[in-house]
């Protein structure tokens, strides 16, 4: 009975699977049934051994059920570096990395002119895209404008593509070729993690991942099963009822397992009590954020006594978006918890270049031979077991 109400309420893609696992995809519940369930998994934990107990279940649940579990081998990134452009307080590489054997994660590097104890911040994106490639994920003009001015704050920040998108789109590659997507976009990040803790004058204590829509499901992800990330943004995705309707989010079965239930929401709380500032808004599934998921991510935080470190930024009249007043809350909060000067980020000394010379990949610069050819992933399961 449970399947017909999912579908009657619009889930995307729900499916059952066996062995007590199962697909929770879209919009599974409606707001006040994903309330109620908050209630439900908040009888788990009463304090603080508890709720390590429970986000200790979610971290191993999601790489399980991503396919990452034991973790595969870390092989040579092979670093491409080039093209820098120098900027107003900052510089602009193309770089990709190997993230396995043949494929390439493409990206830009924006370095602070001052290269010394740089906090590191990925910046995944979200399902944003259109006909003009500057519309495309790390191509838009919102994220240039949020990784030069957090470059200008004194952050090395990387902006990389999802598989199927911006450059990834150009070599071939589809954003839903297989459900397993989503274990190699988590891995993916790992690997961007790793690149950038190699980067010289990187402070490794300093750690922000933060995105939007789609990028801000895999800053969750990335912040729940990577104990490296010491800060987290997640941005008009925090939601007691919707779990990401694309197969990147929830095509693999991260939430229900043998003897691990789990949502959204849980799975934002597992880095605490690191700081996160938890970004809503009234126009998508997060209108309901300020009433019910920071709340229940405020009593998690006062399991450790330091509910403060946990905030919401709740924009009534916003849409789903990494919008301009997003973003001011993202500086401000930064600048805050890491001592930096908030007023560095001014977004009109960012320029906004063009993509064709952000690409890695060009006639100058041609894809490495041996690549993996596109929408097959040589030396990545992702079985989920």
């Amino acid at each position: 009975m449970r399947w017909a109400k999912w579908v009657a309420i619009g889930v995307v893609g729900w499916s059952g699977m066996a062995g007590g696992q199962e697909l929770r995809q879209g919009r599974v519940f409606t707001p006040e049934e994903g309330k109620a369930d908050l209630a439900a998994r908040a009888k788990e934990y009463e304090d603080r051994e508890s709720w390590k107990s429970k986000a200790k279940r979610i971290r191993q649940g999601i790489l399980e059920g991503a396919g990452l579990w034991p973790l595969p081998a870390k092989g040579a990134l092979n670093p491409i570096r080039h093209s820098p452009q120098n900027q107003d307080g900052y510089q602009v590489e193309n770089v990709a990395i190997e993230s396995l054997p043949g494929f390439f994660v493409t990206g830009n590097l924006y370095l602070p002119d001052a290269r010394k104890d740089m906090p590191l911040v990925l910046c995944p994106h979200g399902h944003w895209q259109g006909k003009d490639l500057r519309e495309h994920g790390r191509f838009r003009d919102d994220m240039q404008k949020r990784c030069g001015s957090l470059a200008r704050m004194g952050c090395a920040v990387f902006a990389f593509d999802g598989i199927g998108f911006g450059e990834s789109m150009l070599l071939g590659w589809k954003h839903d070729f297989d459900p397993r997507v989503l274990g190699l976009q988590l891995w993916n990040a790992i690997r961007v993690l790793d690149f950038m803790c190699e980067l010289d004058g990187a402070d490794r204590s300093r750690v922000l991942v933060t995105g939007a829509s789609g990028g801000g499901t895999l800053t969750m992800q990335l912040a729940a099963v990577d104990d490296r990330v010491s800060m987290s943004v997640p941005c008009a995705m925090v939601s007691s009822y919707f779990y990401g309707g694309c197969v990147c989010e929830s095509g693999m079965p991260i939430h229900v397992r043998p003897g691990h239930v789990t949502n959204p929401v849980e799975i934002a709380g597992v880095i605490a009590p690191k700081p996160m500032l938890v970004i809503s808004d009234g126009g998508d599934w997060t209108a309901h954020t300020p009433d019910d998921v920071f709340p229940h991510l405020q009593r998690i935080y006062g399991f450790f006594g330091q509910a403060d470190q946990v905030e919401n930024a709740h924009f009534l009249e916003g849409k789903h978006d990494y919008g301009k007043d997003k973003r001011e809350a993202l500086y401000e909060f930064v600048a805050r918890r890491w001592k930096l000067d908030a007023g560095c980020a001014a977004e009109d000394k960012v320029g906004i270049l063009d993509a064709a010379g952000l690409r890695v990949f060009d006639e100058a610069h041609p894809v490495p031979a041996g690549a993996a050819k596109p929408n097959q992933v040589p030396g990545f399961n992702g079985d989920a077991h």
